[in-house]
């Protein structure tokens, strides 16, 4: 006999399976009624039929099969989604091929799985995408009262906050991304978690440095900016293996790139906060509004020049922007990269000419910088000794001593407010 005293058991995760083969329809249906903590809530055999069906039981999971004759399992996956916001949907197909997983995701896909799926696969996906939706769900329905002092205390919020370093250069080719991507590992450790950002949408080439494929990116990201959470982010983070550290890629395509707002970007970059110690970012030249949206989020942007006339004269423009922004200089880290002693335009010269110091000089070494890029072997792993990467950990430090002090300034001032 059942003790009424006894706290209420976990609701089950309701299941709705999609798939208009009988046979395989059955199988997973029989698979999944096993489970003690799945109910299999009702069974489709068709697109229409699935979306009128997911409305009335309102589903936790749906698995869908990509063989629906009377719609695309994307319109089907999109019209759950809308109906169903706390619906996660995994999608069951032969291949996978990186263009379709976006399509899908763009459309509220939570995963994807080879058919035919083996059955601890398959159960293993349910589960996880059923937690996330009763939780989902939970919060929709949690009605938020007034503040209060006997309210009960919520979740804590992440202390994280990381800190976003943009690099900039406002002339294509000085290698800001050979800069960020061995910043980025200079800056990562254990304790200090780093994620490496590539905000050049259309023809980004971070991945190709640490010689990764990213198959997903930051678009996948875009329709979900205001319902994050570290599942979905994870989901389109690329991790280097050999260094630990994290890459969000730019799409593999660049008309791609019209689908990700500034405001987009924004919310992803402070999502990343709450996660990483450092976000770098590596930004292309052009002042569009993703780049825009990044100076607007950083903490520190590292403005790149070379001994070129365009790039000292695109900087000094650039510095004109900044201060029309009111972006403050103490925020800038002017740094030289490629320099060359031949050459008469010394970083002292130039730092002079634009009244702007100069915080770091990188020595030029086509060489080696060559090489690490055509490898996807950052210099900084393979030659830590060698002149150019030393000058990349000095980078580091200063940008760390420098954040050190806009925080010290920001505390202050905080306290001055506080009077």
């Amino acid at each position: 006999m059942t003790d009424k005293n006894q706290p209420d058991k976990p609701e089950k995760i309701r299941v709705l399976i999609v798939d208009y083969n009988v046979e395989t329809r059955e199988k997973t249906r029989s698979l999944l009624a096993q489970e003690k903590d799945l109910e299999v809530a009702g069974v489709a055999r068709n697109g229409r039929e699935a979306i009128d069906l997911a409305q009335d039981i309102q589903p936790d999971v749906v698995v869908l099969d990509v063989n629906t004759p009377d719609m695309d399992e994307i319109a089907i996956t999109e019209a759950i989604c809308r109906r169903v916001p706390f619906a996660q949907v995994l999608i069951l197909a032969v291949q996978v091929d990186p263009n379709y997983m976006r399509r899908a995701m763009l459309a509220g896909a939570r995963d994807f799985i080879v058919k035919p799926p083996m059955p601890d696969e398959l159960r293993s996906a349910v589960y996880r995408a059923g937690g996330l939706a009763q939780e989902r769900r939970a919060s929709s329905l949690r009605v938020l009262p007034q503040a209060s002092l006997f309210a009960e205390p919520t979740k804590p919020i992440p202390t994280i906050r990381g800190k976003i370093i943009q690099v900039y250069g406002p002339k294509g080719g000085v290698g800001t991304t050979t800069i960020a991507t061995n910043l980025a590992l200079a800056l990562h450790t254990p304790q200090t978690k780093t994620v490496l950002v590539d905000s050049n949408l259309q023809y980004g080439d971070v991945a190709v440095f640490l010689n990764e494929v990213g198959y997903r990116s930051i678009i996948d990201l875009a329709p979900r900016v205001n319902d994050l959470d570290q599942d979905v982010v994870s989901s389109v983070i690329t991790h280097h293996d050999s260094s630990g550290l994290d890459l969000m890629a730019a799409p593999n395509r660049p008309e791609m790139a019209e689908k990700v707002t500034g405001e987009e970007f924004y919310k992803v970059l402070q999502y990343l906060r709450r996660v990483y110690s450092y976000i770098i970012v590596d930004s292309p030249p052009a002042l569009n509004e993703i780049t825009l949206s990044v100076l607007d989020a950083m903490d520190v942007i590292i403005l790149v020049v070379t001994q070129e006339i365009p790039s000292i004269k695109n900087s000094r423009l650039f510095l004109s922007v900044m201060d029309g922004l009111h972006i403050p200089r103490q925020r800038l880290l002017f740094v030289m990269n490629r320099y060359d002693r031949l050459i008469a335009l010394s970083p002292e010269k130039v730092g002079e000419n634009l009244k702007q110091e100069m915080a770091c000089v990188i020595p030029s070494d086509f060489r080696t910088a060559i090489k690490s890029e055509n490898q996807g072997n950052p210099f900084i792993l393979t030659n830590p000794e060698e002149p150019l990467s030393k000058a990349i950990f000095q980078l580091s430090d200063q940008v760390k001593d420098r954040l050190n002090t806009l925080s010290t300034a920001d505390g202050a001032q905080l306290k001055i407010f506080q009077k």
